[in-house]
C-alpha cells in the first residue's frame, strides 16, 4: 500500500545513489546478483556497488552492446544483472542486443537508463531520451517503468531482483520531489490514484507526478475537480483503472517526460480508441524535437513540461 507524503516540496536522496545503494543491499542476500556499468561509476554512484561487492562488479566502459552481451550471458549462467548507463545508450544505442540476446532468448537483464527527457541537462541532445518508452515497449515480454520518487525506484529495483525477463526504469540520477511516504508498496502493472476528481483525469508517470499533482492543486483552487493518476508501470499498463477512471471526466491528459509518440500517451490512447471511450483526450509531452544543451529547469521550460503548460493543456480541451 502507498501513502503520500506530508512534505512533497522536499527532495529526496538522488535517483542514483538510491538505484546503486539498493542494489548493493540486494546483494547481501543473494548472491546471484551481478551490477555491470558502462564508464559511469562515480557519476552514476556505481561505485557505491563495486566498494560493496567488488567481485560482482563489471566496469564495461564506453562499450555499451558488449555491456549487454556480458549481461546476457552471465544470465545463462543463472544470475541476475543490473545494467546502467544513460537513458540513449541503455536503449537506443544496444537495442538489438536487448531485443536478441535478452529478450528473445529468454534471458534476464535489468536496465537502469538514467536522465531521461529534459533531465539529461547540459549533456545536450546527443545524450536526450524521448523515445526510449516507445523503444522498450515494443519489445515483446519487457516491463517498463518510469519511477515518480526515491520511495518508489527502490521498490521497483527490489521488484526486478526478484523476476526473470527484460525490465526496464528510467528515472533521473539527481534528487527529485518525494512524493511518497517512505514504506510505501506498490503493484507492477497497476496505476495510483493520488488525487481523485470528477472533471479531468491526468494520467502521468515519473518525475512529472510531482508536476501533475501542482497543476491539481491549481486547477482545484479555480474550481477544476482534478484526478491524477501515476501510472508508474507503462507496459503493461493498467487498462482497468483508466477505463474505471476516465468515466464521467470531461478531459483526459497523458502528461509524460517522452516524446507524444510511443511512450504513455500512445499506450493510454490505445486503450481509449480500443474501448471505444469518446472523451476530449491529449497528449502532453516532446513535440516530436530533438534534445537540446540547458539546465534541467531551462529544458523542462523550453519543452513546455511544467505544471502551467499542463494546466494550459486541460483548460484548453475543457473549451
Amino acid at each position: 500500500m502507498f501513502k503520500l507524503t506530508e512534505d512533497r516540496k522536499v527532495k529526496g536522496t538522488p535517483l542514483a545513489k538510491v538505484v546503486m545503494q539498493t542494489i548493493a543491499d540486494v546483494m547481501d542476500t543473494d548472491e546471484k546478483v551481478v551490477m555491470l556499468e558502462a564508464d559511469l561509476g562515480s557519476a552514476s554512484s556505481s561505485n557505491i556497488v563495486e566498494k560493496a561487492h567488488p567481485e560482482r562488479y563489471v566496469q564495461c566502459g564506453i562499450a555499451e552492446a558488449d555491456m549487454v552481451g556480458i549481461a546476457a550471458g552471465l544470465s545463462v549462467k543463472g544470475f541476475k544483472p543490473f545494467i546502467h548507463t544513460f537513458g540513449p545508450f541503455a536503449t537506443r544505442r544496444v537495442y538489438d542486443q536487448l531485443y536478441l540476446s535478452g529478450a528473445y532468448a529468454h534471458n534476464t537483464i535489468n536496465v537502469y537508463g538514467s536522465d531521461p527527457g529534459f533531465t539529461v541537462g547540459p549533456n545536450g541532445g546527443t545524450h536526450t531520451t524521448w523515445e526510449d518508452v516507445a523503444l522498450m515497449r515494443a519489445m515483446p515480454t519487457a516491463v517498463v517503468t518510469d519511477a515518480a520518487d526515491a520511495v518508489q525506484l527502490e521498490w521497483i529495483v527490489r521488484e526486478f531482483a526478484k523476476m526473470e525477463g527484460i525490465h526496464y526504469v528510467r528515472a533521473n540520477r539527481k534528487d527529485v520531489r518525494n512524493v511518497y511516504a517512505p514504506g510505501s508498496t506498490f503493484e507492477l502493472g497497476k496505476g495510483n490514484v493520488l488525487t481523485e476528481g470528477k472533471d479531468v483525469l491526468i494520467i502521468t508517470a515519473g518525475q512529472l507526478v510531482s508536476d501533475a499533482l501542482d497543476a491539481a492543486e491549481q486547477l482545484e483552487a479555480e474550481g477544476i475537480s482534478t484526478e491524477v493518476i501515476d501510472m508508474f508501470t507503462i507496459k503493461p499498463i493498467d487498462k482497468e483503472l483508466i477505463l474505471s477512471e476516465v468515466k464521467g471526466k470531461k478531459a483526459v491528459v497523458a502528461f509524460e517526460n517522452h516524446s507524444i509518440i510511443g511512450g504513455l500517451g500512445s499506450a493510454v490512447a490505445e486503450v481509449l480508441a480500443e474501448n471505444c471511450i469518446a472523451v476530449p483526450f491529449k497528449r502532453h509531452g516532446c513535440m516530436d524535437q530533438f534534445g537540446q544543451v540547458g539546465t534541467p529547469d531551462w529544458l523542462q521550460k523550453e519543452f513546455k513540461l511544467t505544471a502551467a503548460d499542463l494546466i494550459e493543456t486541460v483548460k484548453g480541451l475543457l473549451k
